[in-house]
């Protein structure tokens, strides 16, 4: 049984603890508005970026440029998968890992050629430990203070030339969408092809008289949209990150407190139990003499 003084340390240990997991709740906390504000500010841009290009799409037809039209072939796919680079948020990563993971041995067990973008340092260690040399490239988001177009643009310029280059056929995002604090939702997107809203198109294809031409357009804003997309992503996993650790750090905050508790009721009885025995000591040789 350990002695007074080693659980007197443990119970300090486990307070020192309480009080860092607490401060990284109230510091995630007040991230998580801020993110939170900038995952739905992107939102509007990125669908009405979305449906700008299916009104334009309307008017080109199979003669679009190739992010749009693809390459006619289904054998090649790059798979981007979007992590946090930190942990201590509970399953948020794994859960996003574990969604592309399955997409991956699904399009490996049909023959299908992979090639793996890892973006954060949890989807790189995880991914480069399942699939080895499929991880093409990694990007790291902490080498920026904050998230925003410096963190997507160099994503989206080798996404681009990679598929203009014939070395994907299709380019499918994995992150993790914000609904709430205690909610973020594994997702996936296709971001080459351009995947075009049949609605949009059927309402609007003939309104509109551009200049320069809808070709021409196209290929100066599908670039601009799998930067959008990528971007928005990214936000939508800042945000779910940051709501996912102040959930984490709430649970082990409170897990700390009910250890404390266990240990200090234990603490007081071993004490005590000392204190009684010393007692008894004491009286028996009292009558002893």
């Amino acid at each position: 049984m350990a002695s007074l003084k080693e659980m007197r340390d443990r119970i300090g240990s486990v307070k020192a603890t309480q009080k860092i997991t607490k401060a990284m709740q109230m510091v995630a906390a007040a991230k998580l508005k801020r993110a939170q504000e900038q995952a739905e500010n992107a939102r509007p841009y990125a669908s009405r970026m979305a449906s700008v290009i299916a009104n334009l799409a309307a008017g080109v037809g199979d003669d679009g440029p190739r992010l749009m039209t693809g390459t006619g072939a289904d054998q090649k796919h790059l798979v981007v998968v979007a992590t946090a680079d930190k942990g201590l948020a509970g399953g948020f990563s794994t859960n996003v890992i574990r969604a592309a993971r399955d997409h991956i041995n699904s399009l490996i067990a049909n023959g299908k050629t992979v090639e793996i973008v890892a973006v954060g340092r949890k989807s790189r260690d995880q991914l480069t430990r399942l699939f080895g040399d499929k991880v093409v490239k990694t990007f790291e988001l902490s080498e920026h203070k904050t998230v925003g177009l410096h963190s997507a643009q160099p994503i989206a310029e080798l996404l681009a030339q990679k598929f203009e280059a014939d070395e994907a056929d299709k380019v499918t995002l994995f992150y993790s969408q914000f609904k709430s604090v205690i909610s973020q939702v594994p997702s996936s997107r296709q971001l080459a092809p351009a995947e075009v809203d049949a609605d949009a198109s059927a309402d609007a294809g003939a309104l509109y008289e551009y200049e320069p031409s809808e070709e021409d357009i196209l290929e100066t804003l599908l670039p601009r949209n799998l930067t959008t997309q990528i971007l928005a992503a990214l936000l939508e996993n800042q945000a779910g990150f940051f709501g996912a650790q102040m959930a984490a750090m709430d649970n082990a905050t409170r897990n700390a407190g009910d250890l404390i508790s266990a240990l200090t009721l234990q603490y007081n009885r071993s004490r005590q139990a000392q204190i009684t025995t010393e007692l008894i000591e004491i009286i028996a040789g009292a009558e002893a003499l």
